[in-house]
């Protein structure tokens, strides 16, 4: 147990922090640093600078981070592991190449492919995959709509495989986020690939430390509890070799390191307890999280079960176009301006039913008796989606502008009209294993990694249960349901997870009961047209809600304003709930 390894994330997205590489190189001891680039809505952004350099398509921040820290690692012995090579694995690797030959260094680089379908889309539809969406049960065929990415996701299998051929530094396409650290980890161990409680632990450190500083006080819904965001610590992980680990990061840096921060990411865009890998189902009611020290979460007890027969895939289609213009409503009589505005635009347009998606959001922030101009506006935010990029661009904005002197007093738009952007449908589908060829380049030599078959084997786990208190119902009090809970939410393609979390038993024991799907509709009416699936997880003392649909076609084609759910845990911890005394003490 005093064996550990020590594995830094220095990215959570392809914009993270820059310098953060060379921070935890330099900040203390790391064995492994691994950066996660890659995101949905990434792999969309990459093709279109494919599109424009055949020889990009790569996360190129990567190339300037580890130019900043090759040299030491190599000195130090640090491995570097990363999904950053996106769409073109081998030509991130050949940059790598060319900047360790300018050092004067010859690190073995290593690179792996095998997640791209793409090209292979037909040829795998003949064979039966129907790549049907996960939610809808539609075939890709049906879809009317371009491909223009196919990524299956890879597991840390050929992680493992580089490793063991002495690869300095390895790259990969869509590599799962999470697999950054459960490759190494069994390569350090020696893990078998049915050690399914040890790869569990390891998955599970790997999804806390994928976001980078989200587990470190990063977005935390306490931010009180943080003693400092100034330079924010990046999170390590230190994995034994039972899969067990401590969450963790460097002395000295900004952030926070609780059970708080650490349960707020093992909720972020999840969905049921069973979280699924390609390598292992890592049962998140399982774990069992406890403050050793100051910044130091330790993590036990992770249960895994074996795989499924499938790979998620990640499948973006140039699905059509979108634009958004927001008119400023002021002053009085809000509503009957917000209709006025409506119905004048799109009698000029022809109506709602030439486009193929359209939503229109009053947003009230206008103040009665308003003490300054800002107070008195409200805005009427306009958002139309259609294959005809035309009609969404400038015949819609132009017919907005008309309006500007014949309609409501005080017309006046957030910013000048804008030219419609693609919109990127995110369509979530599986391919059989069977499909998935891993290859890892290594050392001149080409190897092929089998992805993880189940074998057939019936693995029973149990959640960590608690017994679940009685809570007197007396001496109600109303408060704002954020000050005694947390919350953590994000999308997963056209859906979004909505994480709550309480601090002690006894108010778990009260928002077991309190917050049905029912309650969480009547709190957030705007949620109440979507199907929500709820999951507990007693372990963590919280609730997950699923909701299907909120979110649209993904991030990409999405019409809300907030197309990534970011802030839906922090709405619901603005509204007001009555609990009681107990809970209060």
């Amino acid at each position: 147990m005093n064996e550990k390894l020590i594995i830094a994330n220095c990215s959570g997205f392809l914009g993270d922090r820059m310098t953060a590489a060379k921070e935890l190189i330099e900040g203390g001891e790391i064995h492994v640093l691994t950066g996660d680039y890659l995101a949905e809505l990434t792999m969309a952004l990459l093709f279109r600078m494919k599109m424009k350099s055949p020889e990009a398509g790569y996360a190129a921040p990567f190339l300037k981070q580890v130019e900043g820290v090759m040299g030491t690692c190599m000195e130090k012995g640090i491995r570097i592991v990363a999904n950053a090579g996106g769409l073109n694995p081998k030509g991130l690797a050949a940059e790598l190449g060319k900047i360790a030959k300018a050092l004067g260094i010859r690190p073995i680089i290593a690179c792996i492919e095998g997640d791209d379908l793409l090209p292979r889309l037909g040829d795998l539809q003949e064979k039966g995959e129907t790549f049907s969406h996960l939610d809808k049960n539609i075939p890709l065929k049906e879809a009317k709509a371009q491909p223009i990415t196919a990524n299956a996701y890879l597991g840390g299998w050929g992680i493992t495989t580089a490793l063991d051929q002495g690869a300095d530094i390895v790259v990969g396409g869509r590599i799962a986020d999470a697999a950054l650290v459960s490759g190494p980890a069994a390569w350090k161990f020696g893990w078998k690939k049915d050690d399914w409680d040890k790869l569990a632990g390891a998955y599970a450190a790997g999804h806390i430390i994928e976001c980078g500083t989200q587990a470190t006080g990063g977005n935390y819904s306490f931010f009180d509890e943080v003693p400092s965001f100034k330079n924010m610590g990046f999170p390590i992980a230190e994995i034994h070799e039972d899969g067990s680990f401590v969450i963790t990061k460097h002395p000295g840096t900004g952030g926070l390191v609780s059970v708080g921060t650490v349960t707020a990411q093992l909720m972020y865009e999840i969905r049921e307890p069973g979280y699924l890998t390609p390598d292992v189902t890592a049962r998140f009611d399982t774990i069992c999280l406890e403050q050793q020290d100051k910044d130091r979460v330790a993590a036990s007890n992770t249960k895994g079960e074996p795989p499924t027969t499938f790979s998620k895939v990640c499948i973006n289609n140039l699905w059509g176009f979108r634009n958004t213009m927001t008119v400023v409503l002021t002053g009085l009589d809000i509503e009957k301006k917000a209709a006025l505005v409506e119905d004048a635009l799109f009698g000029l347009l022809g109506g709602k039913d030439q486009f193929a998606a359209v939503d229109v959001q009053l947003i009230r922030s206008d103040k009665p008796d308003p003490t300054n101009n800002d107070e008195a506006h409200a805005r009427l935010r306009i958002s139309l989606m259609d294959p005809d990029q035309k009609k969404v661009g400038k015949l819609f904005s132009a017919k907005l502008v008309e309006l500007a002197l014949s309609n409501i007093p005080g017309f006046t738009l957030t910013a000048p009209p804008a030219k419609a952007t693609p919109a990127i449908q995110h369509w979530p589908t599986l391919v059989s294993k069977k499909f998935i060829r891993e290859k890892v380049f290594v050392n001149n030599t080409e190897l092929i990694v089998d992805s993880v078959d189940p074998m057939d084997e019936t693995v029973t786990v149990d959640p960590v249960t608690i017994e679940l208190e009685e809570v007197a119902m007396d001496e109600l009090t109303e408060v704002p349901l954020g000050r005694l809970f947390g919350t953590r939410s994000g999308d997963k393609g056209g859906n979004a997870n909505l994480g709550v979390w309480a601090k002690t038993p006894k108010a778990f024991s009260f928002l077991h009961d309190y917050l049905t799907t029912g309650r969480l509709k009547t709190l957030l009416p705007d949620m109440e047209g979507f199907e929500i699936d709820r999951y507990e997880f007693p372990n963590l003392l919280a609730l997950n809600f699923y909701i299907r649909g909120v979110l649209g076609e993904g991030v990409a084609a999405s019409l809300r304003s907030d197309p990534q759910a970011k802030t839906l845990g922090e709405y619901l911890r603005a509204k007001r709930i009555k609990v009681p005394a107990a809970i209060l003490q």
